[in-house]
């Protein structure tokens, strides 16, 4: 169909570990096809303004020797049929939002970059109550999309965040209490596979990739369409409220608390961030509250609403897509995520905040420039996995805890200067280790590691356990028996590394 030969695509096939890249033969392989006018080069306006959107800064730094921006399933099969029948086979990326703060997580350099910008519909179909959604859109436009039609589903936080890379990864949302979490309200993939063909997964259809999709990263294919269920929606109340450092105790106790009695208020969602802006100078608490209906200060929130001195407020009747754009992102910075998951304890919380207390004076007395922290802690319950078993499961292998509240901590750090980077990459990385130690030390310890917000240094494919690690394994095997996305796509989590 797309005029590449049978008989060459299997020899190109083999072996893709010893694959060489030959950049400038891979760039011209998709010149020399119906791709040609989807390409960016370097020297474009158009190319640096892509690399320029990346969320992180050390992402904009890597340079590919093309972009490639397909706009149909059709494209990307072709693009990746060209790419791996080259003669030495071309290493590629593959990029929906680029909100993956490490270098190399969805860029290249000496290689294709596949950028799903373009892949990017969103199609409310109201008959049978879903939402297709082309994985480079943001969690913008499905928002936007869905609202005037009173439904919405489960999506990102941040305005910004790409559709795919967060559904992958598994996905927490304001809903998600309720609705579960985003990957669990996936009906239905649409997926490229490293032979070039398309197939879809489903509950019915080729199952066991349905399930590995949810969760398992870029391991198998390339997604192009996602179809998410929908709910009824008559928009939300919430904001983001800040008080002084000096109530953290209470908001850890009100966060435990809130965080123990979440299936008695399924649609009301907490965040709590101890922050420090240099701009501002000041150690703060940011608490996101959000509800997921328009019913001002719900009963959910009154032990937090408690809590006197509160700087500033700005709660209110509002919709999704206004709440998510609160929290967008600048594209900027350097920014480093790391994650970690523990019991819900006030001992470790109150030592996690010594420990960040002391990291951050640290810094201030390093750092130059302007720089942030923010350190989330949010409720990791049960109810967000209560009907994924229902659904198609996934891999990320929560229902081992039982109904163990757990709470997941990540440092979102932003920084300016690659000769900062050491700094602040540190600075993270002993937050979390520190805190881990801790928890371990106590008993309080979780294996789970949240793929959306692990720095490369982690493992959370490994934190799934045994059994979904074999899922993967099984499923990377029969859906790309050659290892294309094993080797050919450094960028991501690989199963393949995984013990």
């Amino acid at each position: 169909m797309f005029g590449v030969k049978i008989a060459l695509l299997a020899a190109a096939l083999t072996p893709l570990a010893s694959a060489q890249t030959e950049p400038d033969s891979c760039c011209a392989a998709l010149a020399n096809s119906a791709l040609k006018g989807c390409l960016l080069l370097p020297g474009q306006t158009a190319y640096e303004s892509r690399l320029d959107s990346y969320f992180d800064v050390k992402q904009q730094s890597i340079t590919p020797n093309c972009i490639v921006q397909p706009k149909t399933a059709e494209d990307v099969a072709l693009a990746v049929k060209t790419l791996v029948a080259c003669e030495k086979p071309c290493k590629f990326a593959i990029r929906s939002g680029g909100h993956t703060p490490y270098a190399g997580a969805s860029n290249i350099d000496n290689g294709v970059t596949i950028d799903l910008q373009h892949v990017n519909s969103v199609e409310y179909d109201a008959d049978n109550s879903l939402v297709k959604v082309g994985p480079g859109a943001i969690w913008n436009d499905v928002f936007l999309a869905l609202e005037p039609h009173g439904v919405i589903t489960t999506g990102g936080r941040s305005s910004t965040v790409g559709v795919g890379g967060l559904t992958l990864g598994g996905g927490i949302s304001y809903f998600s209490a309720e609705q579960g979490l985003i990957c669990d309200n996936v009906m239905r993939f649409e997926v490229v596979l490293a032979d070039g063909r398309t197939v879809t997964a489903s509950t019915t259809e080729n199952p066991d990739l349905f399930t590995v999709l949810k969760g398992g990263n870029n391991n198998f294919g390339i997604v192009t369409q996602i179809q998410f269920r929908t709910f009824k929606y008559d928009g939300m109340w919430g904001g983001l409220v800040i008080y002084p450092e000096t109530t953290i105790q209470d908001h850890f106790k009100a966060l435990i608390n809130f965080s123990d009695n979440i299936e008695k208020n399924p649609k009301s969602s907490a965040i709590v961030m101890p922050v420090y802006q240099s701009s501002a100078d000041a150690d703060l608490i940011l608490v996101a509250y959000d509800h997921a209906e328009p019913v001002v200060r719900p009963a959910a929130f009154d032990e937090f609403l408690a809590i006197p001195g509160n700087i500033s407020d700005t709660t209110a009747v509002t919709n999704m897509s206004t709440l998510a754009a609160a929290l967008a992102g600048s594209t900027t910075s350097s920014v480093y995520f790391g994650t970690l998951t523990f019991t819900n304890d006030l001992r470790v919380m109150t030592e996690a905040h010594q420990i960040y207390m002391e990291v951050l004076a640290n810094l201030k007395e390093k750092a130059t420039g302007e720089w942030q922290i923010y350190i989330l802690y949010q409720p990791l319950p049960p109810a967000y996995t209560k009907d994924s078993v229902a659904r198609g499961g996934n891999v990320l292998g929560l229902e081992r805890f039982h109904n163990q509240v757990l709470c997941l901590y990540q440092p979102y750090i932003s920084w300016q200067g690659a000769e900062q980077d050491a700094l602040f990459q540190q600075a993270g990385a002993d937050l979390v280790d520190r805190i881990r130690a801790y928890a371990v030390s106590i008993g309080a310890d979780n294996p789970y590691l949240y793929l959306d917000y692990a720095d490369i240094t982690q493992d959370p494919l490994a934190s799934y356990g045994v059994e979904n690690v074999k899922k993967m394994k099984a499923a990377a095997k029969k859906y790309d028996p050659q290892g294309v996305f094993q080797n050919l796509v450094p960028g991501g989590f690989k199963i393949s590394k995984v013990a």
